[in-house]
């Protein structure tokens, strides 16, 4: 690969064959993020995670909870992506394997545009993860707060999003448990 020009900040198995990729990769020229491959000088960054999970999802899909704090920087790549569908976009999402997508009912204002990509609000995210999550532990709680930390928002503005729409599921639930990860944030001293 040396002599090429500049390398595009993003490169999959459409670029490249797999193999010259993991060459690559082994001599130090690329680094893995997600399913592709960025050059060595470009830093990460939530726009190039938003730029290597593009690559890899159909279109129309949203990335959402564990995926989308994983764009933010708020959480370690999830072992598997989590998407959601707005329920009016007619995704077809019995031939997805390998991905967890759900049908929600979305507005534009939950949204951020990141290398194209539709995300989930750092807010929404974490009222997603807190209504959603079954297993919810002390990981949950470091994102959650993370997430608020990154999004400069707090318990207010999550009982908003919670409360635009009635005979939401588990609202409650979400509520005390954002609460939790407010309390640790706040428990834990600053630099």
């Amino acid at each position: 690969m040396a002599g090429m020009s500049r390398l595009p900040s993003v490169l999959s198995h459409l670029d490249l064959p797999e193999a010259e990729l993991h060459a690559a990769k082994l001599d130090g020229e690329l680094y893995r993020i997600d399913q592709c491959f960025s050059p060595v000088d470009e830093i990460e960054s939530r726009q190039l995670r938003a730029r290597a999970l593009a690559v890899t999802i159909p279109a129309r899909l949203i990335v959402e909870q564990r995926s989308a704090a994983w764009i933010y920087g708020a959480s370690w790549l999830p072992h598997r992506h989590q998407f959601c569908a707005d329920i009016n976009a007619r995704v077809r999402t019995s031939t997805l394997v390998g991905l967890t997508v759900r049908e929600v009912v979305i507005e534009v204002g939950d949204l951020v545009d990141m290398a194209g990509l539709p995300v989930t609000t750092p807010v929404r995210t974490v009222v997603d993860l807190a209504r959603n999550c079954l297993s919810f532990g002390d990981d949950e709680l470091r994102i959650i707060g993370a997430l608020m930390r990154i999004g400069g928002f707090g318990l207010e503005e999550c009982r908003a999003v919670l409360d635009r729409r009635r005979n939401l599921p588990h609202k409650t639930l979400a509520l005390e448990r954002i609460a939790e990860a407010m309390r640790r944030v706040e428990a834990v001293p600053r630099a």
